[in-house]
């Protein structure tokens, strides 16, 4: 059965067709680096990432680029608030964010282009576009004309008639339309620049994955994905410009992940609810957010909330300890018998069912309840007055391979020493005496998450492993 995937440009399932056997050229849009990244950035990274590992499961070789957008209105806002250069802060947050994914267990993009790296390109692909006549310069701005690209909308499912009402010029914009975009901004005083044909300043938003697919990919890519909320304007306008410069199809197929909310609200700085990736993995196993992430269909919307956390630990520790009571049993095990062919043909069984799942339009969902089923069985299989060697290490090959697909780590980290914990219980001991009572409760939920049982007694607080 052929990988399927649902085309957000054609609003259906399609079998994956790759431009060219065996390999996979997919672009996903990576993160605006003025800050730590929220749960919201996380998910993309999270979802296209398992994407690239099936399909590295499944036999292809993936050329994987995401890219930063290391310069624009925000990172120049940041920039003057923190005193300091747009260089400087977007270094900062692209160590940041390596850090933060790759604790999630994301891995590394084949590249990871910037915008400042690849000025020369974008500027050429400007160039290029007002050469053709589809785009124009305007008081130092560039703008790309809407209206003379053939198919604008056919992403998003609107007719340029329909997108034109309600639009207007706003005051300062030099366009000749109001759904002409910017390519190129002319800087303001004071901003970062760079020289161009048409002055001093830096790309529009949209031009920059437009130019960076070209070179890194190809004129044509296999996919094109990224959050729902990017479907339009900006994947939109990829594709405008990009067709309007190579007159050939940008992507294939298109995938968008569904949005997250907070405890059913969206999730805002106005509303106090915003979730950096950065704090919330200091407080719980990155690879539970991980878990939790993929534990819904990545198009449908996903709800983080205390309670729906604590529901997906609760099922990973199920999978994570038949795991380790598979390797416990494994020291006792002898050899194989009959009776133990039947639990190797149903441990293949579901491996098989995992990949009919991940073949349709990668239903991670499905997958885990795979992991969960595999665990029932392997609790099953220890219930045996006879374990299999065999078996057992079928059980675990299968644990492995499954939940690598998945990017989900099942070994459990090493317990703390003794001597770690007591350093955490007089941590918490003197937060208490300062009144800092969120750290103390923060310690404590840490220490109960490892197991560990601390009792008030009269001669002090004493502790144990539970």
């Amino acid at each position: 059965m052929a990988i399927q995937i649902y085309n957000t440009l054609t609003r259906k399932k399609e079998d994956f067709k790759p431009l060219e056997e065996g390999k996979v050229k997919m672009y996903v849009c990576g993160p605006t680096v003025y800050n730590y990244i929220h749960i919201g950035n996380a998910r993309p990274a999270i979802v296209f990432d398992t994407v690239r590992r099936y399909f590295e499961y499944r036999g292809y070789d993936v050329n994987f680029v995401s890219n930063f957008t290391d310069v624009d209105d925000k990172l120049i806002k940041a920039a003057n608030e923190l005193g300091s250069d747009v260089p400087t802060i977007a270094d900062k947050f692209i160590s940041a964010y390596f850090e933060d994914v790759q604790a999630l267990g994301c891995k590394t993009a084949t590249n990871h282009p910037r915008v400042m790296e690849n000025m020369d390109i974008i500027i050429e692909f400007v160039e290029e576009l007002i050469k053709k006549g589809y785009a124009y310069e305007s008081e130092g701005d560039v703008y790309f004309k809407t209206k003379e690209f053939n198919g604008y909308g056919k992403l998003s499912h609107q007719s340029i008639e329909d997108l034109r009402i309600g639009e207007r010029i706003e005051i300062g914009e030099k366009k000749e339309d109001p759904l002409d975009f910017a390519l190129w901004k002319a800087a303001k005083p004071g901003e970062i620049f760079w020289e161009s044909p048409w002055g001093n300043g830096r790309p529009g938003w949209h031009i920059e994955c437009s130019a960076m697919a070209k070179k890194y990919l190809g004129e044509t890519i296999d996919i094109h994905a990224g959050g729902q909320d990017l479907s339009f304007p900006h994947h939109e306008n990829e594709i405008a410009q990009s067709e309007a410069l190579s007159g050939k199809t940008f992507s294939n197929y298109w995938m968008h992940n569904g949005y997250i909310n907070i405890d059913n609200e969206k999730m805002s700085k106005s509303l106090g609810n915003f979730v950096l990736v950065h704090d919330i993995i200091k407080l719980i196993d990155p690879m539970l957010l991980r878990f939790f992430m993929l534990s819904v269909h990545y198009r449908h919307p996903i709800n983080y909330s205390e309670e729906l956390l604590q529901e997906a630990k609760n099922g990973f520790e199920r999978i994570k300890t038949a795991y380790q009571n598979m390797k416990h049993r494994l020291e006792s095990s002898t050899n194989l018998t009959e009776e133990d062919e039947k639990w190797l043909k149903e441990i293949e069984g579901e491996k098989q069912v995992f990949i009919k799942v991940m073949d349709d339009d990668f239903n991670t969902a499905n997958a885990i309840s795979v992991l969960y089923q595999l665990a029932k069985s392997a609790n099953q299989y220890l219930l045996e007055s006879h374990t299999s060697t065999n078996v057992i290490n079928q059980f675990l090959q299968t644990f492995d391979e499954l939940s690598s697909v998945l990017g989900i780590n099942l070994v459990k980290e090493e317990a703390m020493l003794d001597e770690e914990i007591e350093a955490l219980i007089q941590k918490r001991t003197e937060a208490r005496k300062n009144r800092d009572f969120a750290l103390a409760d923060q310690i404590r939920d840490q220490l109960k998450d490892l197991n560990i049982i601390i009792e008030d007694t009269p001669q002090g607080i004493r502790w144990k492993r539970g």
